[in-house]
């Protein structure tokens, strides 16, 4: 997969940013690397991905495959960083504020969403989308 461009819009190559995240071989150090391997996920349908970085009292209520469904059924189009608060390697809580291209039934949808992550334990977890 070298030389291949990450989907979640870093300019950087997938094996050099999301992709040791997803492969399970590297944590992301700060929420919105987390949040940019999360949009790579659903780019890449690794719904498991997903689950495992679910702030994890929420875990055993995800919808696997609701989330798989709208993962495949949508062309996702791009990645766009609007804002971060806090989040970053000593903090833990952060916010990100996002928004994702998609198209889906034919039509271009933006996904835009203000998400809180925390870290638990050195690892940081997306909790939920919180009013902007």
């Amino acid at each position: 997969m070298s030389g291949e461009e990450c989907p979640c819009g870093s300019g950087k190559g997938f094996d050099l940013c999301c992709e040791p995240y997803l492969a399970g071989k590297a944590l992301p150090e700060t929420a919105e690397a987390l949040m940019r391997s999360r949009y790579s996920a659903y780019v890449r349908q690794l719904i498991p991905y997903l689950k495992e970085t679910l702030w994890p009292k929420y875990q055993p209520s995800f919808d696997a495959q609701g989330t798989a469904r709208w993962a495949a059924e949508s062309h996702w189009t791009g990645l766009s960083v609007l804002a971060t608060d806090k989040g970053g390697p000593a903090d833990r809580d952060g916010t990100v504020l996002f928004e994702a291209k998609y198209l889906s039934a034919g039509k271009l949808h933006v996904h835009r969403e203000l998400s809180r992550f925390r870290k638990k334990s050195g690892r940081w977890y997306y909790v939920e989308a919180v009013p902007e």
